[in-house]
């Protein structure tokens, strides 16, 4: 198992793929869908109230938090293992999946900027349980079920990316690289609360910039896919590591 993920993990496309992914989370979790509503996730994941955040035992804020992202995480790579699947059912059209991959994910980040007003609706769960920390795992499986339409843009390229990966595990490993962007950053706000939302701010002040970011960085995925830089990218970077046989 840890010869197959040393080998899997330094291929030439997950090489490209894995930072790819690990932005996307983040730019999920500063995205309008997530971060202005970060008090009320971490209340619900601990089970204190948004006035008790600031004062509460870093344990229960960080242990919660675990929860919550290990649920989520459970959806989401699930969703990688799927699309992995599915690509590897698919790998003799390899091309043509790129070009359709491609094309999605530019859509998707233009999406993501704003300019397609109709994909701009955030559907997702608006009622959850006042839970604590023994329920937050299931809050985070219904964070990822029910916030998946608003996270979309960046979720599905990932998914995308992991169907060009064309095996389950790779896919797999795709969306856990997306989980931790998007997670990571739910932790430090737990063990930080105060000076976390300090940052908070200025990332509410700068909203529009990020979509920006987030949105060009699909578009440049999606036209890198299109135009078969990405498959020139992935046979360059695959000859830095002339020793390793790659998993297929």
């Amino acid at each position: 198992m840890g010869a197959w993920f040393g080998e899997t993990a330094v291929s030439g496309a997950l090489v490209l793929a894995v930072p790819v992914a690990l932005i996307a989370g983040l730019v999920s979790f500063f995205s309008p869908c997530v971060v202005p509503l970060l008090p009320g996730y971490l209340s619900y994941m601990t089970g204190l109230s948004a006035a008790d955040l600031e004062s509460s035992k870093r344990g229960r804020m960080l242990l919660g938090a675990l929860l919550f992202v290990l649920g989520f995480s459970v959806v989401f790579v699930s969703y990688g293992a799927l699309f992995g699947n599915i690509g590897f059912r698919l790998e003799e059209h390899q091309r043509i999946v790129s070009v359709v991959v491609g094309s999605i994910v530019i859509v998707l980040g233009i999406a993501f900027i704003g300019w397609i007003p109709f994909m701009q609706r955030e559907l997702r769960v608006h009622s959850v349980p006042a839970v604590g920390i023994g329920a937050a795992p299931i809050l985070g499986a219904l964070f990822g079920i029910g916030w998946t339409p608003c996270i979309g843009p960046t979720l599905a390229a990932v998914l995308g990316l992991s169907m060009q990966e064309a095996t389950a595990g790779r896919g797999a490993l795709l969306t856990l690289s997306y989980c931790l962007g998007l997670g990571i950053p739910f932790i430090l706000a737990a063990l930080g609360f105060r000076r976390f939302m300090g940052a908070i701010d200025w990332v509410r002040r700068h909203q529009r910039m990020i979509s920006y970011i987030g949105g060009g960085l699909l578009i440049l995925v999606g036209l890198a896919l299109v135009t078969g830089w990405w498959d020139w990218m992935v046979v360059e970077m695959r000859s830095w590591f002339p020793t390793v046989t790659t998993v297929v």
